[in-house]
This record gives structure tokens, C-alpha cells and sequence, in this order.
């Protein structure tokens, strides 16, 4: 019976704030189609006369304004400094 020993890295107290190219690209994305949506309801809401409908459409766009504004922090990190700052386990030499 062979024991195989693990190594450990050493844990991050505050993960650094780097995301992936892949995780960006998908951000964007999504900054884009919350961004349409939103355009999309405000858009519509100006259009309707009914107040009810007009006020669902409106709290239905700012629902999509909000998730627009919470994920764009996101891109304004310096993925550079944050990754500058991840302790490197495997150093290239």
C-alpha cells in the first residue's frame, strides 16, 4: 500500500478581486442583455397609458438597471494588480 503525500497551498484570507478572461467575457454579456432589457421596458412604459401596466414595466426596468449597476464593479477591477497579488505555488523558472 503507497501513501501519496498532498500538497497544500496556502489559503487566501480575501480572495484577490481577479476573475477569468472567460468569467469577463461572460459579465459582459450579461452588462449588455441588462442593459437592453432595461432600455427595453423604459422604452415600452413610455409607450402604454395604462398606470398599472406602465408602473409594472417601469419597476421591471429598474429591477434590470439595478442588476446592471451591481455587476459593473466587477469590470472595474485591475485584474493585473489582483492576480500580481495571488501567492504563486508554481513558480516558472
Amino acid at each position: 500500500m503507497q501513501m501519496q503525500t498532498q500538497m497544500t497551498q496556502p489559503q487566501i484570507p480575501n480572495p484577490p478581486r481577479a476573475i477569468t478572461t472567460k468569467d469577463l467575457l461572460y459579465i459582459k454579456d450579461v452588462l449588455s442583455w441588462e442593459l437592453l432589457a432595461f432600455k427595453k421596458f423604459h422604452h415600452l412604459a413610455q409607450q402604454v397609458n395604462n398606470p398599472d401596466i406602465k408602473q409594472a414595466l417601469e419597476k421591471t426596468g429598474q429591477m434590470h438597471q439595478s442588476h446592471y449597476q451591481r455587476l459593473l464593479p466587477h469590470l472595474q477591477v485591475n485584474n493585473n494588480e489582483a492576480l500580481a497579488h495571488l501567492p504563486n505555488s508554481h513558480p516558472l523558472q
